[in-house]
């Protein structure tokens, strides 16, 4: 069933991400031959970014410095159909991401303007079918709070909630009796997570909160979808031709779930479609399946 919805509304980072694609093994101490690209990436934008690909309206708040990174940045992810609604001061942040010869990366975090979101207007909110937010923007204490009131807004007004727990250290760096206590408080309808995030937060072995539908997401391994009741549906990915780059995968992943799953398709239909969008991003440099030339 597809149903017309508001728009997801996805809180958190708008970075520059600088894709150094090596050529081979790294020799430290010298030159590395690598391909490097510069696009347009943050876990949260690449969600968004994702949630439009799929047709459903997205809006994204975040803060960008006031730059002409940060302008490109809103110019690029305007261009993908996303309602940009951003906060502009300091500096642009951005991500350098390693890629290695296995199409694995290592990423390395500046989030600059983005650690340091304001406070969120209500009209941002207004209208979304759901809120999600990556567990990036609420590392910062700064950012945290603004995300954190903003979220109690639209659960106030009974808008659907996700949270997608990032990065297994961002969980450690929290805390996982935080990152539970938060999955509690929030109550979100869904969570999203890799195997090893999961763990880390305590969430395995059907030991997530009360009303949560946890996704996990294994990379080349099936999804899992962990229903409120314990019930749990596999989902296998289709077949890849080529791993270029696993970066913003996740976020694609989670983004043509989310739009799915707002039109009505079931958890199992939600996660083909993450598979499906998640497989174009692993075939190009950085997190847009469609970048500029």
């Amino acid at each position: 069933m597809t149903r017309a919805v508001g728009p997801v509304t996805v809180i958190g980072d708008l970075l520059e991400d600088i894709v150094v694609w090596v050529r081979g093994p790294v020799s430290p101490g010298t030159d590395n031959s690598a391909t490097i690209r510069r696009s347009r990436g943050g876990s949260a934008a690449n969600v968004a970014a994702a949630v439009a690909a799929r047709g459903v309206p997205a809006r994204f708040v975040g803060r960008v410095g006031a730059d002409e990174a940060g302008a490109a940045l809103v110019a690029q992810l305007a261009a993908r159909g996303v309602d940009v609604r951003i906060q502009r001061a300091g500096r642009t942040g951005c991500v350098v991401v390693l890629v290695d010869e296995h199409g694995e990366r290592t990423m390395f975090p500046d989030r600059a303007a983005a650690a340091e979101l304001g406070p969120i207007d209500a009209d941002d909110l207004d209208g979304s079918a759901l809120v999600h937010v990556p567990l990036y923007g609420l590392a910062d204490p700064a950012a945290a709070a603004p995300i954190l009131a903003a979220v109690g807004v639209a659960r106030r007004a009974g808008t659907r909630l996700s949270l997608d727990l990032s990065a297994t250290s961002i969980v450690d760096r929290l805390g996982s009796h935080e990152v539970r206590s938060m999955l509690v408080d929030l109550r979100p309808d869904l969570v999203f997570a890799t195997a090893a995030e999961a763990g880390c937060a305590g969430l395995t072995g059907g030991a997530q909160p009360p009303g949560v539908t946890l996704v996990i997401k294994d990379g080349a391994g099936p999804a899992v979808v962990v229903a409120t009741d314990g019930a749990r549906v596999l989902v296998p990915p289709g077949p890849v031709e080529a791993v270029r780059d696993t970066t913003g995968a996740g976020d694609a992943f989670a983004g043509a779930f989310l739009a799915a799953w707002v039109a009505g398709a079931a958890p199992g239909e939600a996660a083909a479609a993450g598979h499906a969008l998640a497989a174009a991003v692993l075939g190009v440099a950085g997190a847009d399946p469609h970048p500029s030339p």
